[in-house]
């Protein structure tokens, strides 16, 4: 058995202890195969496991960037999501806009990746996107967008207040305060 087809063969079916051993050694990898292999990991069941392809990503010192955008097309939410984080984690401006495509995605959890992301990166670009999601109607969502805006420095309009406190729970109401110039 050579080393890719035992590499896959435990990453599909072995222990999580063996699956996480696997995954730190292959923290420097630029093959794309095995990049997609690690990439797939982040929807495994277990969290400690998708922890460890969370961290070997974003520990790459190689120019993965072009797996993990392509990554964001995935059918699985949990891939969207975490590649965006670990893009914006490494930092990737390049990224910027395909993470934009994802505050328009059907799950939640992946808006509000995106918008942490986006965040993450300090991206005033997207305001404009940030602020749509101000009407999102999850509430998680909302939340992000407001880090998001916070972290770009931008200024919530006295109108968006009003729509953003209707159902607030305290954590938005303290954001939106925190956000808000006008408050």
């Amino acid at each position: 058995m050579n080393e890719y087809t035992r590499i896959n063969q435990v990453l599909d079916s072995g222990l999580n202890k063996d699956k996480i051993n696997i995954l730190e050694s292959l923290s420097q990898s630029s093959d794309q195969g095995i990049i997609n292999k690690i990439i797939s990991k982040l929807d495994d069941s277990e969290i400690q496991v998708r922890g460890e392809a969370f961290s070997s990503l974003f520990l790459n010192k190689n120019d993965i960037s072009e797996f993990l955008i392509d990554a964001l097309n995935s059918s699985s939410k949990n891939i969207k999501g975490f590649s965006a984080l670990v893009l914006a984690n490494r930092n990737d401006l390049s990224a910027v806009s395909a993470i934009e495509l994802l505050t328009k995605d059907s799950s939640g959890m992946v808006r509000s990746c995106a918008l942490g992301a986006l965040g993450h990166l300090h991206s005033i670009g997207s305001t404009a996107i940030i602020r749509k999601c101000f009407q999102d109607k999850v509430l998680e969502v909302r939340k992000s967008a407001i880090q998001a805006f916070l972290k770009t420095d931008g200024n919530i309009l006295p109108r968006e207040v009003d729509e953003l406190t209707k159902d607030a729970d305290t954590e938005l109401t303290f954001l939106i305060k925190k956000v808000s110039k006008n408050m």
